[in-house]
């Protein structure tokens, strides 16, 4: 399933979703100039440098960085359909707190599940999946309209947000176990595992700052 949109109005502009967004174009942009490699090597978060102790600061940079077109286009679409509505939740502020809390947490459960790895983490997927746990628990019944293959068609549904991230959870959950003690294919499924777990649990602990939406 592909999300295109939901439905969960917010009656605030999400400011910080916006910047985030840009800021990982623009972050984008630089790779595109400089080149994937080189950036990705100096500003990725390589597991073994951070278990040494060394280059903790990768574990903010790395949440910047991607590895091409889809990466970044996926993540960037997730996040601004989910993303608003949490940002309205909590407050500007509280969310910024909140997404760098779960990127971080993902990247500490991707180190736990492949231990001293050398190959560098990039992208915002953990720190998203946050985002994402924290939806499902707050609005699982809001209506994600969603595309569908089936078999050779394509078709759009209005589904609960329940299913909707239930699903992809599920679909991570079993690819991330699929890899331990493997090779996890380039996806680091336990940072969507993590980050996924960190959101819907931190979401509980952080206090709302505006009434919860009503949701037809």
């Amino acid at each position: 399933m592909i999300p295109l949109k939901d439905d969960n109005p917010r009656s605030t502009f999400p400011f910080v979703t916006t910047g985030i967004i840009l800021t990982n174009i623009l972050a984008f942009i630089y790779e595109l100039h400089i080149g994937f490699e080189t950036v990705i090597a100096q500003y990725g978060a390589i597991p073994s440098i951070l278990l040494s102790g060394r280059h903790f600061e990768t574990a903010l940079t790395s949440m910047f960085l991607h590895g091409g077109f889809m990466h970044i286009i996926g993540n960037m679409l997730y996040l601004w359909i989910f993303g608003d509505n949490i940002e309205h939740y909590l407050g500007h502020g509280k969310y910024i707190i909140f997404y760098i809390f779960c990127g971080l947490l993902a990247l500490a459960a991707h180190i736990l599940a492949g231990g001293s790895s050398t190959i560098p983490l990039v992208g915002a997927s953990g720190a998203i999946s946050g985002v994402l746990g924290a939806y499902m628990v707050k609005y699982p019944r809001a209506r994600v309209m969603v595309v569908i293959p089936i078999i050779w068609f394509l078709t759009v549904r209005a589904v609960p947000a329940i299913f909707v991230l239930g699903f992809w959870f599920v679909m991570q959950l079993f690819s991330g176990l699929g890899t331990l003690g493997g090779q996890a294919g380039g996806v680091a499924f336990w940072a969507h595992i993590g980050g996924f777990a960190a959101g819907a649990s931190l979401i509980l602990a952080f206090p709302q700052k505006v009434r919860h939406q009503s949701v037809r």
